[in-house]
C-alpha cells in the first residue's frame, strides 16, 4: 500500500489481493494514514488483482465514513466483482482501460464524433475525437443496447479502450464490410444494397419509443431553424419556423446518421453501427439526414461525397433515389419528388447554420455553402404545404 495526500484528495494505491487473510490489516493500515470524513478519498486499484467479500466490506465501511470515495483504474476481473455485487451502483468506480493503437489501420467510417478503424479481420474500433468522451461512449453503448433489445440489427461494443489520449469503443465484426466498401468493390450492387438498407430503416421506423426515452429530433430541428434567422429574409424564416413547428410530434425511433458507412454486412447479416445519434421523431428528419449524406453535403463541391463515403456523386445520388423508391414503393414519382423537396429543405436548414458556424463566413467555402442553402430554401419554401408526410 502506498498513498499520496494533497489539498484536494488522499489517493491510496493497493497492490496484490485483498481477502479474508489480510482485509483487517488493510483496514487498520488505511486508518493510520490520517484523513477526515471531509477528505476526498481515491482508491487506485491499478495493481489490485483480486478482492474478496472481506475486502468489499472494508470498501463499504470506507464509503460510509467518507462519502466522497471513488475507485479508479480497476482491472476487468475486479470490476466484474464490483458490478456483480452492486458496488458500481453505490459509488464511483472506473475501469482501467487497455491501450490500443490505430497506427496504420484503415479508416472505414467517420462521423461528427469519431472515426471508425478496422483493427483486423475480427475487430473494428470507433475512436472519439473528444478526449473527455467517456460519458458519450457509455451513452452510445446504452443506446446501442436499447436498439438491439428492441429488435434493431445493431453491433454492440464489447470494450472501451484508450487510444493515445483518446477513448474508443471496440466491436467484434468478423470479416464485416461496410456498404461503402461493397459499393467500391462492385458499383452494380448499389440498388440491391439500397433496398437492403430500407429494410433496416423500416424496422427502425416501426419501433415506437416511450415519450422522452430518446432525444427529441423535432426540438433539435427547431434549434437549427432559429440559428438560421440571421441569414434568411424575415418572411422566409417565419414560414420555415412555422412549417418545422407543425411537423407532428412522434416517438418513432430514428438513427440520425443513416448512410452506407454505418451499415455493415457480416456473414450475410446487415448491422448498424454508430448509434450515438439515435433519437425519436418524425421520419422526415431521418430522410433529411440521409439526403445530406448522399447529396446535400456535396451541393457546392461534388467531390465531397467521395471523401466522405468513398463513392462518386452519381453513385451516391443513385443510392439516395433508390432508397426513396424502395421506402415509398406504393407511391408515384410526384409524391416522392415532394418528399425529396421536404427532406432537402430541412437538410439545407441544418447545413446552413452548420456552414456558418463551423466552416465560417470568412472562408470562400463557407460563403458558397450559406448562399446555396439560403437560395434553395427561399426558392422552395412556398412549394410545400407541410414538411411531413
Amino acid at each position: 500500500m502506498t498513498f499520496e495526500k494533497n489539498s484536494d484528495a488522499l489517493t491510496i494505491s493497493l497492490t496484490g489481493r485483498i481477502d479474508s487473510s489480510n482485509a483487517p490489516d488493510v483496514e487498520k493500515e488505511i486508518a493510520t494514514i490520517g484523513f477526515t470524513p471531509q477528505d476526498s478519498l481515491i482508491l487506485d486499484f491499478s495493481d489490485l488483482e483480486y478482492i474478496s467479500s472481506a475486502g468489499l466490506r472494508v470498501i463499504l465501511r470506507l464509503k460510509k465514513s467518507n462519502k466522497d470515495t471513488k475507485i479508479i483504474n480497476v482491472s476487468g476481473d475486479v470490476y466484474d466483482i464490483f458490478e456483480m455485487t452492486g458496488f458500481t451502483e453505490m459509488m464511483d468506480i472506473s475501469k482501467a482501460y487497455r491501450e490500443m493503437s490505430v497506427e496504420g489501420c484503415e479508416v472505414i467510417g467517420e462521423g461528427a464524433n469519431g472515426l471508425v478503424y478496422r483493427i483486423d479481420a475480427d475487430t473494428i474500433i470507433k475512436v472519439y475525437k473528444n478526449p473527455d468522451s467517456l460519458d458519450e461512449i457509455h451513452n452510445e453503448r446504452e443506446l446501442a443496447r436499447k436498439a438491439f433489445v428492441m429488435g434493431i440489427p445493431t453491433a454492440i461494443p464489447y470494450d472501451v479502450v484508450k487510444v493515445g489520449n483518446l477513448y474508443g469503443s471496440v466491436f467484434e465484426l468478423l470479416n464485416a464490410k461496410s456498404f461503402a466498401n461493397l459499393i467500391c468493390e462492385d458499383p452494380s450492387c448499389i440498388e440491391t444494397l439500397a433496398a437492403e438498407s430500407v429494410e433496416i430503416l423500416k424496422a427502425m421506423h416501426a419501433t415506437v419509443m416511450e415519450p422522452g426515452e430518446l432525444p427529441n429530433k423535432k426540438l433539435t430541428a427547431i434549434n437549427w431553424v432559429q440559428k438560421c434567422e440571421p441569414y434568411l429574409k424575415a418572411e422566409v424564416y417565419n414560414r420555415l419556423h412555422e412549417l418545422v413547428c407543425n411537423i407532428p410530434d412522434s416517438n418513432i425511433m430514428l438513427h440520425g446518421d443513416f448512410h452506407i458507412k454505418n451499415i455493415m454486412k457480416q456473414n450475410g447479416e446487415n448491422l448498424l453501427i454508430d448509434m450515438d445519434t439515435l433519437s425519436q421523431g418524425h421520419p422526415i428528419f431521418e430522410f433529411a439526414a440521409i439526403f445530406l449524406a448522399y447529396v446535400g453535403f456535396s451541393c457546392v463541391d461534388r467531390e465531397n461525397v467521395k471523401g466522405f463515403l468513398g463513392i462518386s456523386y452519381e453513385e451516391a445520388s443513385l443510392f439516395w433515389n433508390t432508397t426513396l423508391k424502395c421506402y415509398f414503393d406504393d407511391k408515384d414519382e410526384a409524391y416522392i419528388e415532394q418528399i425529396k423537396r421536404k427532406a432537402s429543405i430541412i437538410g439545407y436548414t441544418r447545413l446552413l447554420h452548420r456552414s456558418a458556424e463551423k466552416v465560417g463566413l470568412d472562408t470562400d467555402m463557407g460563403k458558397q455553402l450559406v448562399a446555396y442553402c439560403k437560395q434553395y430554401i427561399e426558392e422552395n419554401i412556398d412549394k410545400v404545404d407541410t414538411l411531413y408526410f
